[in-house]
């Protein structure tokens, strides 16, 4: 049973920087595919990004491209959100998801992932 803890969120003033960890313990971590989405009071949860197990390849939501990065360390079993250039609208709970998932299908949606973290909060005021 894979778990997932994440950690790093807080309160940031707009244009400031947050990164965010996700811990993996249980299971292979190098095997899954890890992501993040976000959830903001009275919406669905959405998609941010995803490091997919293949070495290398990552891919954003569009709202998250050139600001955000992705990134996983195989060897410590945590997966990493930069985030830069925050806006109010960023503001959600975060939650880092892991799944396994074959290629060439991408896991775009909250649906196709088995292992959630418990979430940790952004905040970001204008």
């Amino acid at each position: 049973q894979v778990q997932l803890v994440e950690s790093g969120g807080g309160p940031v003033q707009a244009g400031g920087s947050l990164r965010l960890s996700c811990a993996a313990s249980g299971g292979t971590f190098s095997i899954y595919d890890l992501a993040w989405f976000r959830q903001a009071p009275g919406k669905e949860r959405e998609f941010v990004a995803v490091s997919r197990r293949s070495a290398g390849s990552m891919l954003y939501a569009d709202f998250a491209k050139g600001r955000f990065t992705i990134s996983r360390d195989n060897a410590k079993n945590t997966v990493y959100l930069q985030m830069n250039s925050l806006k109010p609208e960023d503001t959600a709970l975060y939650y880092c998801a892991g799944a396994l998932i074959t290629a060439p299908v991408i896991g775009r949606s909250p649906a196709q992932y088995r292992y959630w973290g418990q979430g940790t909060q952004v905040t970001v005021s204008s």
